[in-house]
């Protein structure tokens, strides 16, 4: 379904525009940075709600707000945008992140350094919407490959004591995946349709190729969305980066730019390389559950606070791969509303945890203890979040994890069960984070101050979204539930039928 008006570019333009503008303010005006930083994020999220708005979640159009024009028709790549329910959820997800993120990162960067800061993240911000909303495989790439850029010099220019490894290897991990998936989407053009629209998703559904082709293809792409997620064994970039990253720029690393390899699983592997997709699957689901314990049982035993949370959100990523190929319907909405839940989730352990560490100048854990005395409202909206991070019931965390489950275990009962240890091992993680951290008795640094106005309309407005998500979720459900849909439809695959009944619908 296309619209009149252009949502999608416009809604991925005005940051960059934003990004030129806070890029170009004279050194006498650095100060005022962030502010129009904040408000070019803000306009372009009451923008992206308008949008949503005339999303119609009863239409039979796979993609909706559908922009398509030629771009190099030689090539068969096309200009296309269009979002369906999954791709509009993270979308609004990542509009709602940016705000936050720029005004929990209000004074992080001081003097003219600041315009570069948040010029860069308005551009990822663009980026971000763009690899959301391209429905086009080459455009979809060519996103893909530009976020490396800001994200590079946010981690490389702005991060830890380590900043220069950790973003060289981001860098290399990424380029390493995305070379390997360039040579798949030319493969894949080479399989499709061809002409001036050869690289349009709906065009490359139901092709037919050779299952040793369909294979080699399938790999491509998933390696580098492996990597993107991050699965274990090429999950090691992302403790590095995320620890040495400014916490806003952990948020959007890990909260929306990793989201890009799992929602890249769903679009390109499952939908368009289905018998693949299902023959990859055994060790697809091995491989979710190594990263779902594995990365568990490494966060309980980290020293460092930031590379702690960076390895549950391998853990959690291990949860969303799970149900993505769980393949059933119960199973894919709770991994795509993983998605999102983990989105802010992170988002307020990363920017919690950088409140603490800018009080107490250490990421070590073992350098705090008893801050709870000394700043309790810090010490409560960390609990919050941690208690969402373990999937505490009445957060938000709860419904994605318990879907997925669910739905996994309908099918594959000895990994559903291997999963659920993961609530287990999330509670130790972060329970044992909290009491070293804020329990015992009184620090000598008794006069810092607790959470400001600031930090607190920031804690506020993350805790009231986990919040609603944990109770009312439906809104959320609703409108992923008929891209899941579709989703399965592509790849071929139903629901087991209830063993708790007979197949029949008889009756004792």
């Amino acid at each position: 379904m296309s619209s009149s008006f252009p949502w999608l570019t416009t809604i991925g333009l005005l940051p960059l525009i934003g990004a030129i503008v806070v890029a170009a303010l004279p050194k006498a005006a650095a100060a005022s940075a962030r502010m129009v930083a904040l408000v070019f994020s803000l306009v372009t999220l009451v923008l992206g709600i308008a949008a949503a708005t005339q999303y119609k979640s009863g239409s039979t159009a796979q993609f909706q707000l559908t922009e398509t024009h030629s771009w190099i028709p030689q090539f068969g790549v096309s200009y296309a945008l269009g979002v369906d329910g999954i791709s509009l959820s993270l979308i609004l997800m990542s509009l709602v992140l940016v705000p936050i993120s720029i005004f929990a990162a209000w004074k992080d960067v001081d003097g003219p350094r600041a315009r570069g800061y948040f010029a860069l993240m308005l551009s990822l911000e663009t980026f971000m919407v763009g690899v959301f909303a391209a429905t086009d495989v080459f455009l979809f790439y060519v996103f893909f490959e530009a976020m490396l850029i800001p994200v590079y010099f946010l981690i490389g220019s702005f991060g830890g004591p380590r900043r220069q490894y950790a973003a060289v290897k981001f860098l290399i991990f990424s380029l390493l995946g995305g070379l390997i998936m360039l040579v798949a989407v030319i493969g894949l053009f080479q399989q499709g349709p061809g002409g001036d629209q050869g690289f349009l998703v709906t065009n490359l559904h139901g092709l037919r190729m050779s299952a040793t082709t369909e294979r080699l293809l399938f790999l491509g792409f998933f390696f580098a969305f492996a990597v993107k997620a991050p699965m274990v064994p090429v999950h090691t970039w992302l403790p590095d980066a995320a620890a040495e990253s400014r916490p806003a720029t952990a948020v959007l690393l890990v909260g929306v730019l990793d989201k890009v390899g799992t929602y890249g699983m769903i679009r390109f592997c499952l939908e368009i390389f289905p018998n693949a997709s299902k023959w990859a699957t055994p060790v697809v689901i091995t491989l979710a559950l190594i990263s779902i314990v594995y990365a568990a049982l490494v966060a309980i035993g980290q020293s460092d606070m930031m590379r702690l949370i960076a390895y549950t959100s391998v853990s959690h990523f291990g949860f969303i791969v799970l149900g993505i190929f769980a393949m059933t319907s119960t199973s894919q909405v709770g991994a795509n509303l993983y998605m999102i839940n983990h989105g802010f989730t992170t988002a307020a352990l990363f920017l919690f945890a950088g409140f603490l560490i800018a009080r107490g100048g250490s990421r070590k854990i073992e350098d705090y203890g008893g801050w709870q005395r000394v700043t309790p409202v810090l010490a409560g909206v960390f609990l919050i979040a941690g208690l969402s991070g373990l999937a505490l019931p009445g957060m938000n965390s709860f419904v994605s994890e318990f879907l997925v489950m669910i739905g996994t275990f309908s099918k594959y009962k000895v990994a559903g069960v291997i999963a659920a240890t993961g609530v287990i091992w999330a509670a130790l993680y972060i329970l044992l984070l909290y009491k070293r951290v804020m329990t015992g008795p009184k620090p000598e640094r008794a006069a810092v101050a607790d959470l400001g106005p600031r930090e607190k309309v920031v804690a506020g407005a993350l805790i009231a979204i986990m919040v609603v998500l944990g109770f009312f979720p439906k809104p959320a459900l609703d409108l992923l539930r008929p891209a899941v849909k579709t989703t399965l439809q592509h790849v071929g695959v139903q629901d087991p039928a209830p063993t708790g009944a007979a197949v029949d619908g008889s009756h004792n």
